[in-house]
């Protein structure tokens, strides 16, 4: 049995009592770290505007689908592009180390938009996404990220338009053929270009919303019957061969309903290019063990592996960043927001961009490729820091970044970052309120009734 028709049977036939509870909970949780996310980005990310305003002329900005942090409804297709584009508006959504992917800002949006078009239930939510997530991830893995990554591409939005295709699908009941023919339709949608680094534009805001959208489109074209190619991933121009020069297409399904890559997705305590994360960690704690500050430091070197270097490390120059873009990818920026704060969040884009001090500290900071990172990659996207003070010289290797599964963040945790995100647009009540239902998703008769928690602040 070929690829495309494999993942199309995992899809259709999967069900909610097919799933470890430990997997379930995972889902649960990653629900709502993107829902934190999408409401914050909702009102305060500055390519919002602009996203809204091109949905009301092309005249979607009617309609029974929800976006988050919004008081009013839109088209679903239109839903599932603002939703998905919120959702990594702020680059502070979950990772999968090895795939070198985003999950959940593809796939999410157009599940919720699939799920309030036919009324599903928690439990139908849930599972979907869970199939969307293994779809994506699978085939991220089966690509060689790097090699991809080298092409151009970005794996969240190419790889996620599928999994987009495979939850949208799910919810709208379709059987295997139709999830394999969605997939054929998809196929011609799978887009992405990392050369938003260049200059700092939103495009990979934009194209995991598109993913979403069009994974959508290309599920519900397929319930109406439209054909598509059948062998997608597989086949001689499919998805594998003319994505990447060494694909593993085995990787797609091994261990397929078995082993589930749902519980290796980490979520992210930093708004922050998952790369830069374990040099982050590196350098809270030596300041905490060492007691130095950043008044103090003369020179900081960050070790990343060569891949998470070429796109926060070089080789152009990433220590003069002039917008948010720049600065979430930006490894000098970041290290510098650290030594500053002790940590970082959202809100030190606006205090520290146009900041001379943290633009003098981060001047002060050097990339290279390490190789101890280097060697526990892909596995993990590990960092060294390296800092030289006038009192001593101080170094560390963080294999495993907060926020891992094996590293995971506490259910405190979460609730602190999606309160943090959310609670100044909806309230504390309103907040609190829509967290204890959607860590209840199982328990809802209907996905909009927990929709509607989510519909306040921006319009």
């Amino acid at each position: 049995m070929g690829i495309t028709k494999k993942l199309a049977g995992f899809v259709a036939e999967l069900a909610y009592e097919d799933l470890p509870a430990e997997v379930t909970g995972r889902a649960k949780r990653l629900i709502l770290d993107m829902t934190g996310i999408v409401i914050r980005a909702r009102n305060d990310a500055e390519s919002t505007p602009s996203l809204i305003a091109a949905v009301e002329r092309l005249g979607l900005a009617e309609g029974k689908c929800s976006v988050m942090g919004d008081a009013r409804s839109y088209a679903p297709t239109a839903a599932a592009l603002i939703n998905g584009t919120l959702a990594h508006s702020l680059d502070f959504d979950d990772t999968h180390a090895e795939g070198s992917i985003h999950s959940s800002a593809p796939i999410v949006p157009a599940a919720l938009a699939a799920a309030e078009m036919v009324d599903a239930s928690g439990k139908d939510l849930i599972t979907a996404v869970v199939a969307g997530y293994e779809v994506q991830i699978r085939l991220s893995l089966a690509l060689n990220p790097s090699d991809h990554y080298d092409r151009g591409f970005h794996p969240t939005a190419t790889c996620g338009v599928f999994g987009a295709a495979a939850a949208a699908g799910k919810l709208l009941g379709m059987d295997a053929n139709g999830i394999r023919s969605a997939f054929g339709i998809a196929l011609s949608q799978a887009a992405g270009s990392m050369e938003f680094l260049a200059d700092g534009a939103w495009t990979k805001r934009s194209h995991v919303g598109q993913a979403a959208q069009n994974g959508l489109i290309c599920a519900v074209m397929a319930a109406e019957g439209f054909k598509g190619v059948e062998k997608a991933f597989e086949g001689h121009a499919g998805f594998l061969k003319a994505y990447s020069p060494s694909p593993e297409p085995d990787k797609a399904v091994a261990g397929l309903g078995e082993s589930w890559e749902t519980m290796r997705l980490a979520v992210k305590p930093y708004p922050s290019c998952r790369y830069s994360h374990a040099a982050i960690d590196g350098i809270v704690a030596l300041m905490k063990e060492h007691g130095f500050s950043a008044q103090d430091v003369e020179e900081v070197e960050i070790g990343l592996p060569e891949t998470g270097w070429k796109i926060i490390g070089g080789p152009e120059d990433k220590t003069e960043p002039q917008s948010v873009v720049d600065g979430q990818f930006s490894m000098p920026f970041c290290a510098a927001v650290a030594l500053r704060e002790g940590g970082f969040v959202w809100d030190d884009y606006e205090k520290h961009l146009k900041d001379e001090t943290t633009r003098s500290l981060t001047r002060k900071v050097k990339t290279v490729v390490d190789p101890r990172a280097e060697a526990e990659f892909p596995a993990n996207m590990s960092g060294v820091a390296r800092i030289k003070t006038p009192n001593g010289d101080y170094e560390t290797l963080v294999v495993v970044p907060k926020g891992e599964p094996g590293n995971f963040l506490a259910d405190e945790e979460f609730r602190d970052k999606f309160d943090g995100l959310c609670a100044p647009y909806l309230g504390e009540e309103r907040a609190n309120r829509l967290a204890d239902s959607l860590l209840a998703l199982e328990q809802a008769n209907s996905v909009a009734a927990v929709m509607a928690l989510s519909q306040g602040g921006g319009a």
